[in-house]
């Protein structure tokens, strides 16, 4: 199967050959050099500033949401939130079930974000921000810009889900002032679901000093202080933090900019070739790592179907009322043009044999 989708991606072969080994145990120095050299790497490449730590989560990128939430945030925080689609309102209902303070920006599906979105916020007392960088259910891309000047203007402590945007967009958490990043390791990173990578700022591990999460698992003060030898306080998803190693060495070698420069480049070579089938952008702003294509009255889940399962490649379906109407085509992990060229010549086939009929004709 060809895989299309946003997470889990294509694994090139040297990270599959990893998860074809026997789990070492992890209580080793030899373990605890690779855990230290992710933590070098990761934050070399997320740009975070001098004195920042990265925290590895056994979870997925939603674990690092709710890490970020319950450590960094308190009764005394008022945020603001940019609800644009499924997971930046993963973050509104993460603030309701940690009782912080709130208030969203609605956003209408695939909407980018503007200053006047932003502007009513200035001055109003709020002291925290969150963003799904880039909005994976919709295919948007936010300003990082942008928001990072509005959070230094107003004082605001910046939290960035950056799940599909890292090694995707530019990103520099000195120059943007993020406080903190989080990534996982399904998306770009092109290993197996299963780890959730948060970068702190130095502004915020003073936070997490200071703030009691009440729970075990998730508070990053004990992550932290395993994390200087090189450990994690529990048993951690050991193959997955190997397979991450050898990613991080692989993009340490060809460089950041080259990824980057890479994914951006099947994004823009697949959106070329749609150019003559009956589909439009459906996002304002679009992400390099994913193409959201509106449909109209071609059903969206039965292109998605159609592919699976004659045509051996994954897309990725939407839910809720964009089923029937937008699917996703993702642009991250071990993909080549040669595949793009794959999908696009099956959607030219199911369209030469009549597939693209309006829904109830």
């Amino acid at each position: 199967m060809l895989n299309f989708t946003v997470g889990p991606v294509q694994s090139d072969e040297r990270i599959c050959a990893l998860g074809a080994n026997q789990v070492p145990y992890f209580r080793t120095p030899e373990f605890s050099e690779v855990m230290l050299e992710n933590e070098r790497l990761f934050l070399k490449f997320a740009g975070a500033p001098e004195g920042s730590r990265a925290v590895f989560l056994t979870g997925s990128g939603t674990a690092g949401m709710e890490a970020a939430v319950m450590n960094t945030l308190d009764a005394s925080d008022k945020a603001i939130v940019v609800d644009g689609g499924s997971f930046g309102h993963r973050f509104v209902k993460l603030l309701e079930v940690h009782g912080i303070e709130h208030t969203a920006i609605a956003l209408e599906a695939g909407s980018a974000l503007t200053e006047e979105d932003l502007a009513p916020f200035a001055g109003a007392g709020y002291t925290a921000l969150l963003i799904n960088l880039c909005e994976t259910s919709t295919g948007v891309a936010y300003d990082l810009g942008m928001v990072a000047d509005f959070c230094r203007r107003e004082g605001l402590f910046l939290i960035v889900d950056a799940v599909s945007a890292f090694l995707t967009e530019a990103i520099d958490m000195a120059a943007a002032e993020v406080d903190v990043l989080i990534t996982g390791s399904q998306k770009a990173l092109a290993v197996p679901p299963g780890i959730s990578v948060l970068a702190l700022a130095p502004s915020a591990l003073e936070r997490v000093q200071r703030i009691d999460p009440h729970c075990m698992y998730f508070d990053l003060k004990d992550a932290l202080k395993n994390g200087e030898r090189g450990q994690t306080p529990f048993t951690p998803a050991v193959g997955i933090l190997l397979q991450i190693n050898e990613r991080l060495r692989q993009i340490d070698e060809m460089g950041v900019q080259a990824e980057l420069d890479r994914v951006a480049a099947l994004a823009a070579d697949f959106r070329r070739r749609i150019a003559d089938l009956p589909f439009t952008m459906f996002p304002q702003a679009p992400a390099n790592a994913v193409t959201a294509l509106y449909t109209g009255d071609i059903s969206a889940k039965a292109i998605f179907a159609e592919l699976k399962d004659n045509y051996g490649m994954w897309i990725c379906p939407n839910g809720g009322a964009m089923a029937e109407t937008v699917f996703r085509v993702g642009h991250i992990g071990a993909l080549t043009p040669a595949d793009n060229e794959a999908l696009v010549n099956a959607l030219l086939d199911m369209q030469s044999r009549g597939l693209f009929e309006p829904v109830g004709n």
